[in-house]
């Protein structure tokens, strides 16, 4: 591969003109500029990216940390951070935890500040300590998809109203009718998705439903389907399922064919987010769509911010920590939900 040496021995500049040309700086007449960029085309040029970042000091990359790649939110959060990345010549880099603190402490202390020049978050089951180390050492740090925008993290960050996607959900399937809904909840009782399910309770108080059974679990899939079997065995005349996000939707979506339930006849079920699979299973699932490409947008753009302010710097100072708001969630209505069917 050639060196930033040869092109500049092919166009008879300088190493440092070659370097200025190809980084847009410095004063480069015009006949040079371009026998610069016909020597780089010439001999096939190719900037060394991690030697330019050790000598620079700095990356023209960016870390996603995801908690599993294997849920299918998280590639297409990262195609939509990936796709806002490129618009400043950025790379990304995805970091895959497996829920594993460990893994995810691994990656800060290798990957933040060397071969990335700052750090997006998106529910990676991270120490809010080792997030506070990395920010310390210079490396900016923006949550993604945080759930709260009443309550601040202490860290920048992007959020979302996920009580308010629980709400309307909640008030959907009450519009339809239905007073024996049952609950799926993807996380801990105190896990990521408890606000949604505070905002779905909030909606059932509102009409004057009970609050039903609900079922904590794994945000997945087979998660939902065991929750759902377990609440419908529990009690045969639940209408409705309501799901924190749309895999255990799915999930519960199965256990309801697998017992023998007609969805939405017999059953209807909601869910959260609105990935791609919720547009293609059949039946379409109904769900509360939350703004994932603007969220990827306002993150990139929110850390950028922080690298052109903050780079160098051990710590932002006193500056406050910066919260962006994206858009309200959406109620998409589909064919997984209907009026009940009297029993």
């Amino acid at each position: 591969m050639p060196t930033l040496s040869e092109v500049a021995r092919h166009a008879g500049v300088t190493p440092a003109t070659v370097s200025n040309v190809l980084r847009d700086r410095g004063r480069v007449g015009a006949s040079t500029r371009q026998r610069v960029l016909e020597a780089v085309e010439a001999l096939g040029y190719r900037p060394h990216l991690a030697a330019r970042a050790l000598a620079e000091g700095r990356a023209p990359t960016l870390a996603l940390m995801v908690s599993s790649i294997a849920n299918p939110f998280y590639p297409e959060f990262a195609l939509a951070v990936e796709r806002a990345a490129r618009t400043s010549g950025h790379f990304v880099i995805i970091c895959n935890t497996n829920e594993d603190p460990l893994t995810g402490r691994a990656y800060l202390d290798q990957i933040a500040g060397t071969l990335s020049e700052g750090v997006l978050v998106t529910n990676a089951n991270l120490d809010f300590a080792d997030l506070h180390t990395t920010e310390s050492r210079g490396t900016p740090v923006v949550l993604c998809m945080w759930e709260r925008p009443n309550e601040p993290p202490g860290l920048p960050c992007v959020a979302v109203d996920f009580r308010r996607a629980g709400e309307l959900a909640g008030a959907h399937l009450l519009e339809l009718g239905h007073r024996r809904i049952g609950a799926i909840v993807g996380s801990k009782a105190s896990g990521i998705h408890a606000a949604r399910y505070e905002g779905f309770v909030d909606a059932l108080r509102a009409g004057g439903a009970p609050k039903g059974r609900v079922k904590h679990g794994a945000d997945t899939i087979q998660g939902g389907y065991e929750a759902a079997r377990a609440l419908l065995e529990s009690d045969p005349k639940l209408t409705a399922i309501f799901a924190t996000n749309d895999l255990p939707a799915l999930g519960a979506m199965h256990a309801a064919a697998d017992l023998g339930l007609n969805v939405p006849a017999d059953l209807s079920v909601i869910g959260i987010t609105d990935i791609q699979l919720a547009r293609e299973s059949r039946p379409a699932l109904t769900t509360v769509a939350v703004p994932t490409v603007e969220v990827a947008g306002l993150a990139v753009s929110l850390l950028r911010e922080l690298i052109e302010t903050s780079y160098g710097q051990a710590t932002r100072g006193a500056a406050s920590v910066p919260m962006r708001v994206a858009s309200p969630p959406e109620l998409v209505v589909r064919a997984s939900t209907g009026v009940p069917r009297p029993r």
